[in-house]
């Protein structure tokens, strides 16, 4: 069923400056190319300011600036896309699960669930776990022995979580995700690899969102750690004992290696690679593929690797950095040439 909220409701849920009708009704969300005359947009960048004059929305979230080149109906907040963040709850279509536990569910007797919690079809809970108050948990979950969810997370269908394995309030957790999983840790004996023993768990803090097919392993010692606020995508994977500071931001497809530490409010952007046992101090933002392969001390901006060209460029480029050794050695007999020649040395050509 579609919702239906008024415009004049909608700035009070914000704290927006209404400029238009608070009788307005709005039926959904949409961009500023595709909204119709029932539905909310905003500018969020400014390169799409140029869609404000033709758009067909019934309002939009817009800055002070942008309100005033703006003829229709507004909402003006400080921050349109955090605005629309909030919004966009209230026009959400996912399902919202009934209290109660499928008769499909099989929960170990003295696992603790919540009456207001939600159990799905095919669900396994083991022994020891703790399901906290309204929690859901989807269709084919897995909660292991001992491990326990915080009031109000969220588990999509068929997400694993293994023994002893922590998760705070109101935790997201996409299908696929692996929480607990056993680390990759080998010991080398004459050849033969021994296995490790993977005996801590896994601590998760509160308001976390863990994506699409994303794992988490189990500490071998200690526990490897998530903060607060933190935000994972889909397909990233994260080692043994790694620990990550709060509110720090993923992209997909970033690999963490073991034991490394990440500060607070830091974000890696898609394809970013940490080797094992560094540490990332807080407010460090690593650009796409980067590879980080030495501890960050000092917060900003850190990139490698070799920005996008032609491919006839590129593979140029690629035959010049093969070359690089030979081009220094012979730099630096270059400039052990020019030294032996002091100014003032009696050189002749005639000997």
């Amino acid at each position: 069923m579609t919702a239906t909220i008024k415009l004049g409701q909608l700035a009070e849920f914000l704290g927006a400056t209404l400029r238009g009708s608070p009788e307005k009704e709005i039926t959904g969300l949409a961009t500023l190319q595709e909204a119709g005359p029932a539905q909310l947009s905003f500018l969020a960048n400014p390169q799409y300011r140029k869609y404000l004059g033709e758009s067909q929305a019934a309002a939009l979230l817009l800055k002070a600036a942008d309100a005033e080149m703006f003829v229709g109906d507004a909402l003006v907040v400080a921050d349109p896309y955090a605005a629309y963040a909030r919004v966009s709850h209230l026009f959400d279509p996912k399902p919202k699960a009934a209290a109660g536990i499928h008769p499909s569910a099989v929960i170990a007797d003295d696992a603790q669930v919540d009456p207001a919690a939600s159990i799905g079809a095919f669900v396994v809970i083991e022994s020891g776990a703790r399901i906290g108050a309204g929690v859901t948990i989807g269709a084919h979950c897995f909660i292991g022995a001992r491990s326990e969810i915080g009031a109000g997370g969220w588990l999509a269908p068929r997400v694993t979580l293994y023994h002893d394995v922590r998760i705070g309030q109101r935790v997201v957790i996409q299908s696929g995700a692996v929480i607990g999983g056993e680390g990759f840790g080998f010991a080398n004996e004459k050849g033969i690899w021994q296995k490790i023993a993977q005996i801590g768990g896994v601590l998760i803090g509160d308001d976390v969102e863990i994506g699409v097919n994303t794992a988490v392993d189990r500490g071998a010692l200690a526990d490897t750690v998530i903060g607060n606020g933190v935000k994972l995508d889909n397909q990233i994977q994260i080692a043994h004992n790694v620990q990550i500071g709060d509110h720090t931001a993923m992209a997909a497809c970033v690999g963490i290696s073991g034991s490394t530490k990440i500060g607070k409010h830091c974000m890696l952007a898609g394809g970013v690679g940490l080797v094992g046992h560094i540490e990332i101090c807080d407010n460090v933002f690593i650009t796409g593929m980067t590879m980080v392969t030495h501890s960050i001390t000092e917060s900003g901006a850190y990139s490698s690797g070799t920005a996008m060209q032609p491919a006839a460029e590129w593979r140029k480029s690629a035959a010049r950095l093969r070359q690089l050794d030979d081009m220094a050695r012979r730099l630096k007999h270059l400039e052990k040439r020019v030294g032996d020649v002091t100014p003032g040395s009696n050189v002749s050509s005639d000997g």
